[in-house]
Parts: C-alpha cells; structure tokens; sequence
C-alpha cells in the first residue's frame, strides 16, 4: 500500500513536467507555420550582419574570424575536441531552446493570460480545423444549432443556411414591427459557432422580461436587428457579428427575400405564417411561399457548389428543413452537386406538422417538394427513447418516428441507424457531439471508397 501511495505521489509529482515535455515536443511536429518562420528571421538576421559587414570592408568580419580561430586554438590547447565539440554543440541547442521557448512563453502570456490551454494546443487545434472539409448545413431552428456546436470540433470551414420563414415569437414582432427578416434561427447558430459559445449564448438568447415594447425579445434578435439597420442589410450585419464574436465558419441567409410560408391541409384549409401552420393542428397535403420563387442568396448557392460535404436538418420537417428547399436556386443546386448529402431525421414526431410519420414520409414529402431525390442517405435514432420519455411526449400527442425499413427499401433510400440521442433534458434532442461524430466518420468512409 504504501508503495502505490508513493508511487501515485511520484507520478503527480511527475505529471505537470511530463505535459510540459509533450507541450514542447509538440512544437516539432509539422503543419505549424511557426518555426519556418523563426528558422527564416535567423537567416535574416546573419544575411543583415554579413551585408553591413561587407558594406565596411569587411573589417568586422576579419576580426571576428580571427578571434574565434584564436579562441578554438586555445580551447583546444586545454580541452580534447572530442570534449570541446560537443559541449559547444549542446550549449548553442540550449541558448537556442532558451530564447525559442522564452520568445513563445512571453507572446502566450500576452495572448492568453487567463487560459490553461497552451499555445501550441491551439496551433494545433487551428491548424486542424483549416484543413477540415468544407461542411454545408442547412436547415433551422434549433435543430441546425444543435448541429453545427458539433461539427466545429472537426472543421473551421462550416457555412450554415438558414431558412428565413420564422414568423413567430420575437422574431415574428420584429419583422412586423420593423420589417426585418426575422433573425431568430440566425441568432442561434452564430452562438453555436461563436468560440465563447457558453457566455455568447447566454448572451444572445438572454430575454427581456420587463419593459414597454422590450418585454419577450431577445438580446440576440435585438442585436442583429440593429446591426441590420446600420450595415444596410441582414448579410452585412451576419458578417459584422462573426467577426465580432468570432465564429467558426460563416451563417447564411437562404434568401434575403420576405418569404411567407403557405400550406395546404387534408381538410382543406389553406393556413399562411409558418407558426400558423403549426398551430393548426392539421394534415399538411402541399407546401408552398409567397413569393412563389425567392432569389436564392448568391454566396449560399456558391458554398453549396464547393462543399465537399452536405447535411440537410435535423429541424422541423415542414417548417426548418423545406423553406430551403422552396428557393429554387438552392434545389437546383444541391441537385448538381457533386458531394455526399445527409438528411438527418428527426426523433419524434412533431404535433400539428408530421403527425403519425414514418421515416419514409419524410423522405417523401422532401422528394415531393424537389421533385427529386436530393441526398444521398437519411440518418435515423437506432434506439427509441425511455419509457419515462416516451409518456411525457405521447401525453402531447408526439411518438417516435418509426423506421420502416421495407418502405425505404422499396424507396431505393440508403439507412443510417445510429445512438445519436441526448436523453439528459427532459426533451428528447439529438446529442451534438454523437451526431457530429457519427456524420463525420460516415463521411470518413465515404471519403475512402
């Protein structure tokens, strides 16, 4: 016993030099940019000596050389070369070690005083991401936010499209009010990508709960709403407030056009608003916006073209993931493209919009809208959720989307089934980092093949 005591004690002791050897160790590793650049200022600095010394003749050079031959010459008088040698060797590598990792310590200190990662990690980590695929996620809500908070761990080159049918909620006052589109579904996924995301969310998605006319909006809706009015317009402003917060990758308005979702129901009803739709608690037969063809955003249609990787949800069926999809311009192009796509399904059925639905009716109902298949498999929850969770949800007319396996054969559509489930809230929601993790490593092996 008191030999492991000892033991652990040994390896505590050992821990923080062993993850300072690794730290340092790291800096040799490739892909940088960093030593290259020290290695190419050392070369200055001689290329600078030698051309002053020559522009005087010379003379200091002449001197210099005859000092340290004088001075090997004596050196060697007392001390064996095969001693000398590499004792000098060994001290230039100090002196240079020395200075490198004082030189790097002192721009830590200054660019981050406060945090324990250091600064190689996040080199690292930066130089990981860069190289990351290009990722096009479209879609809405917080179904798409869930989504990008996990796919930044693997890539920097993220571009969210998002649906601009949101007519409810802060969001819905402010395009009346103001007549702005709405940013709600914007909002959120520029805090999911934003670095500080934690203290960012809380921030963006902080509600006001007093005040005339203040009461019920959203410091996010807020913020973009007047960076909109300053910039002149909603794009201007997305890419004013990444830079602000920092965000990986870059959010996207699927149009800057002032779409009004349409749908038409089994009993005949035609319902307008995308939050009426909902609330009418009716079969969705068609679906469908004024304008009947929105100008799709240019810099959108151009990510879609050079994505190396598409995702399509997870989100409201009818009201995050389609109003994409009712852009023209943006069907057309996820149906040229030349990459692998993912519709991501959702886990339960969502009250007065997919009622009863199977997973080959989400399949159905976005190929009726294209009129074409536009990816290339649907991702599905493996497991149901718990009991206690399945009660809570059926108590509000909500069940799980069942995996018809025979009917998504016959509709020649390619099954990914995998736990991608987060059971910790009392909601049913996909996990981010299990659903991240599982597109990236089918994309991995898509990839291969």
């Amino acid at each position: 016993m008191r030999r492991a005591n000892k033991a652990r004690q040994l390896s505590a002791t050992l821990r923080p030099a062993r993850r300072k050897l690794r730290l340092w160790s790291q800096w040799l590793l490739p892909g940088l940019l960093v030593k290259r650049w020290l290695l190419i200022s050392t070369v200055g600095v001689l290329l600078a000596s030698l051309g002053l010394a020559i522009s005087v003749n010379l003379t200091p050079v002449f001197y210099t050389l005859q000092f340290i031959e004088q001075l090997l010459q004596t050196l060697a008088r007392f001390v064996p070369s095969y001693v000398s040698g590499p004792l000098l060797f060994l001290g230039g590598i100090a002196l240079i070690w020395w200075g490198y990792a004082r030189t790097l310590g002192s721009i830590t200190q200054v660019l981050l005083p406060d945090d324990d990662k250091a600064l190689v990690e996040r080199l690292l980590t930066h130089r990981r991401l860069e190289r990351g695929p290009k990722i096009v996620a479209i879609g809405g809500g917080t179904g798409l936010s869930t989504l990008l908070r996990g796919l930044k761990v693997f890539s920097a080159n993220i571009t969210a499209i998002v649906t601009m049918a949101d007519d409810g909620g802060s969001s819905g006052r402010l395009r009346r009010e103001i007549g702005v589109l709405p940013p709600g579904d914007i909002r959120n996924c520029l805090a999911a990508l934003a670095d500080e995301e934690k203290l960012v969310t809380e921030l963006f998605q902080y509600r006001f709960d007093a005040g005339d006319g203040l009461a019920g909006h959203s410091f996010g809706n807020l913020f973009l709403t007047a960076m909109t009015n300053i910039t002149g317009d909603l794009e201007r402003a997305i890419a004013t407030s990444s830079a602000v917060l920092a965000i990986r990758g870059q959010v996207l308005p699927a149009t800057l056009t002032d779409m009004t979702l349409w749908a038409r129901l089994a009993d005949g009803r035609l319902i307008h608003g995308e939050s009426n739709i909902t609330a009418a608690k009716g079969q969705i037969v068609e679906i469908g916006c004024s304008p009947p063809a929105p100008t799709a955003l240019p810099r959108a249609i151009q990510a879609i073209r050079n994505a190396d990787y598409i995702i399509l949800g997870p989100g409201s069926l009818y009201t995050s993931v389609i109003p994409n999809l009712l852009v023209p311009d943006i069907a057309q192009a996820l149906a040229e493209r030349r990459c692998p796509c993912v519709y991501v399904c959702n886990i339960m059925t969502q009250p007065g919009e997919t009622d009863g639905y199977r997973v080959s009716d989400h399949v159905r109902a976005l190929d009726k809208v294209t009129g074409d298949r536009l990816f290339d498999a649907i991702l599905v929850q493996k497991y149901p959720p718990s009991a206690a969770h399945l009660s809570h949800y059926r108590q509000q007319g909500s069940d799980v989307v069942a995996i018809d396996r025979d009917e998504l054969a016959r509709l020649n559509c390619r099954l990914i089934l995998a736990d991608v489930m987060d059971e910790t809230t009392p909601t049913v929601r996909h996990d981010s980092q299990k659903l991240a993790t599982i597109l990236m490593r089918w994309y991995g092996r898509v990839q291969s093949l």
